[in-house]
């Protein structure tokens, strides 16, 4: 075979193999490019416009979380307290003059009408106002402060009531358990007879063994409930018990 033949082969297979190399330097590079460009579009920082938007929302949750918070301690609050249909006592700085504690139209009837028998059960009906006590159908105030016994019934007409009128054991025991000093009732003596300030007569008396004198009546709460009634002179300053009677 001829030399010129055996160079064309050689020359050939040369050129071959360059072009294979020239190939597969494309194919790599290619790839770096592609790698490059995601890693490029990966690590994009945020722009301004985004962190504005994730504080603002960040911000409104905030607020939302407060306001459901505030509501939900109000609620918890007007539920433990219970219902309150009348208006209540507003009292002056000296706390012996008051407004009286009801408006017309307030009554056990309306606090039942307006709630439901369950959260009367568990909660109660309070139609009395605030500092004052609800049993039964009337309403019980205990002084914190000392008048005479005829300045005591002034002060619970101001309020809208009298000194308290016990006819019941269920009362006695009620204003036995609640004081626990000396207080005022409305029973005072006319004559030879003890009557309660709304006129009627004394029926049941729960007196104690050693009465004392006196013409006005004060319960011990100090006492026990069967015989804690004590007399003394009407001029004496002591606490005292204001009734008001619901309609």
């Amino acid at each position: 075979m001829c030399p010129s033949v055996f160079l064309s082969l050689e020359e050939a297979e040369q050129d071959h193999y360059a072009k294979l190399q020239i190939s597969s330097e494309d194919v790599y590079s290619e790839a770096f490019s592609a790698a490059g460009s995601r890693k490029q579009i990966l690590g994009k920082e945020p722009t301004g416009g985004n962190v504005r938007l994730y504080r603002g929302v960040c911000l409104f949750l905030t607020l939302m979380c407060i306001v459901l918070l505030v509501v939900v301690i109000i609620l918890s609050l007007k539920l433990q307290t219970g219902p309150t249909v009348c208006p209540v006592v507003e009292e002056s700085a000296t706390a012996k003059e008051a407004v009286p504690a009801f408006a017309p139209g307030c009554s056990f009837e309306n606090c039942q009408a307006q709630f439901p028998a369950i959260h009367i059960k568990h909660h109660g009906c309070r139609l009395c106002g605030d500092g004052w006590m609800t049993f039964g159908r009337s309403c019980f105030f205990l002084s914190t402060f000392r008048l005479k016994w005829h300045q005591s019934e002034q002060n619970c007409t101001s309020r809208g009531g009298s000194l308290a009128v016990i006819t019941s054991k269920e009362v006695q025991d009620f204003l036995t358990q609640k004081g626990n000093l000396q207080y005022w009732i409305g029973t005072i003596k006319k004559g030879t007879e003890w009557t309660w300030v709304d006129s009627t007569k004394l029926q049941e008396s729960y007196w104690a063994e050693d009465p004392r004198t006196g013409n006005c009546g004060i319960i011990d709460s100090t006492g026990p409930s069967a015989r804690n009634w004590i007399r003394a002179p009407c001029n004496v300053a002591t606490y005292f018990i204001c009734q008001l009677q619901l309609l």
